[in-house]
């Protein structure tokens, strides 16, 4: 991580900019999928073929939907088929070996052999890509894409590859073939990317580090050591995708692209309803659009919306991972949006605003121990250590190190609202914003780049979704 940002930071991306600035307008999507392709293969040579083939199939499924809007059995085959496939490559590589090890615990006598395949970095993300593509050509929604070169640029556009936000082709098929450069865009494309990697290496990274320590502590903690690791998880897990995803825009923006906000201050939520509207946008849009709507939605009477919200949040914890933790999260979550529609709302909105804000903040931050233990026997341990099994009081060194992590911990949750954007635009009239927009920039990567130095690996925590 250390010696591979670097070098993304200071060779990969000044040589990729300078490459796409002087290629010839008409050029640059080729200019893009050529770097995207050299991006991914950086990490994962052996696997670019797999996206390439995610590319053409997808591709040729748009071209035969298109070609055959009269021909709705033919336009259907190829839908129909186009989706499967795109299942069926996710499912043997992100679930295949948890399927087999399912199975085997069910039913022993099968004895299935577990496939052991590593997981594509990032096939989550360009998977429900293109099949929103494909089904919005379906709907004929979109527009086909005839350019290949164009639409692999799409599926596999660098800034956002890895670990999203997840871009629906609609809300960039015009600037594929329409978009226009400036120096404004650029320059607040480099403002955004310093903003998400300063999220990243200065606060999710040391919330991490903080939250490891706790955590292998094991009983020193007590239950209120426990309570500020999780609650560090907390911010870790939110600066380290929200940065990331603030890269990704920033990124986007150099390059001409304006990609959709993926976060918009979930912590300040004052119910669940309105936290899943604020985390992860990009992922709660794409299964609201290809999910819930399709399934009826909340059309068909309370019944049937409870039934959906089940299968949406059954695939969305199954999304995030093979494992039954993740599941486990993703029906937790269900479940209380569930009570939220049937009678928890209209209770939350008559509530204080702290009351509510407080219900939020307990409901998600329990949320995120389900999501980070995998091991059910550990996620079991550290409950009962949240409600005071091993005691209340940390021990003299943890007690110690939380006490020095205090100062960062409050700029993590001054960080988490919108307070700083709204003191920013209230002197963003002031000639001295110049000054402290620049200063705050240089400040803010040398930061970074000290802390990458000096810091180990750390890589995203959503490369492995």
């Amino acid at each position: 991580m250390v010696f591979s940002s670097l070098i993304f930071l200071f060779m990969f991306l000044p040589m990729v900019l300078t490459l796409y600035y002087i290629t010839p307008k008409r050029y640059r999507n080729l200019t893009l999928f050529i770097v995207d392709l050299i991006f991914y293969a950086w990490g994962e040579p052996q696997l670019v073929i797999l996206m390439l083939v995610s590319i053409i199939l997808n591709y040729t499924a748009g071209i035969i939907i298109a070609v055959n809007r009269e021909r709705k059995a033919i336009a259907k085959s190829a839908f129909i088929l186009s989706i499967v496939l795109n299942l069926g490559l996710l499912g043997f590589f992100k679930y295949a070996g948890f399927i087999g090890e399912t199975l085997n615990i069910v039913m022993p006598f099968l004895n299935i052999p577990i496939i052991e395949v590593a997981l594509p970095i990032g096939i989550s993300f360009y998977t429900f890509q293109t099949m929103s593509y494909t089904i919005d050509v379906y709907r004929n929604t979109v527009k086909v894409q005839k350019n290949i070169i164009s639409f692999g640029a799409y599926v596999s556009l660098f800034p956002q590859l890895i670990a999203g936000p997840i871009v629906r082709y609609e809300d960039i098929a015009e600037q594929l073939t329409n978009r226009r450069e400036t120096l404004e865009h650029f320059t607040d494309g480099v403002k955004l990317f310093l903003i998400g990697l300063s999220k990243k290496v200065l606060l999710a990274n040391e919330m991490g580090r903080l939250w490891d320590s706790i955590r292998s502590s094991g009983t020193a903690s007590g239950a209120l050591g426990a309570w500020v690791g999780i609650i560090a998880y907390t911010f870790q897990i939110y600066f380290d995708f929200c940065g990331y995803s603030e890269m990704a825009m920033g990124l986007g923006k150099m390059f001409g692209f304006d990609f959709l906000k993926n976060f918009d201050y979930p912590y300040i939520s004052r119910s669940i309803t309105e936290f899943w509207r604020r985390w992860h946008i990009s992922l709660g849009t794409w299964f609201r659009e290809y999910v819930y709507i399709p399934l009826g939605g909340n059309r068909r009477g309370l019944g049937r919306q409870i039934i959906n919200i089940c299968i949406v949040w059954f695939l969305t914890g199954l999304w995030h991972g093979a494992s039954w933790n993740f599941i486990l999260w993703g029906l937790y979550f269900g479940f209380i949006l569930m009570l939220e529609k049937i009678f928890l709302l209209k209770l939350l909105k008559k509530a204080p605003a702290v009351i509510s804000h407080i219900y939020s903040i307990i409901l998600i931050v329990f949320g995120w121990v389900l999501f980070y233990f995998e091991d059910m026997r550990e996620m079991g341990v550290f409950i009962s250590r949240l409600f005071g099994s091993d005691g209340f009081i940390m021990s003299g060194n943890v007690s110690a190190m939380v006490i020095s992590y205090i100062p960062l911990l409050a700029a993590a949750a001054i960080v988490s609202t919108p307070l700083i954007s709204r003191l920013y635009h209230m002197i963003k009239s002031k000639p001295i914003l110049y000054v402290l927009d620049n200063a705050g920039c240089i400040i803010s990567l040398l930061l970074c780049v000290s802390s990458l130095v000096s810091s180990g690996y750390n890589p995203f925590l959503y490369f492995k979704f």
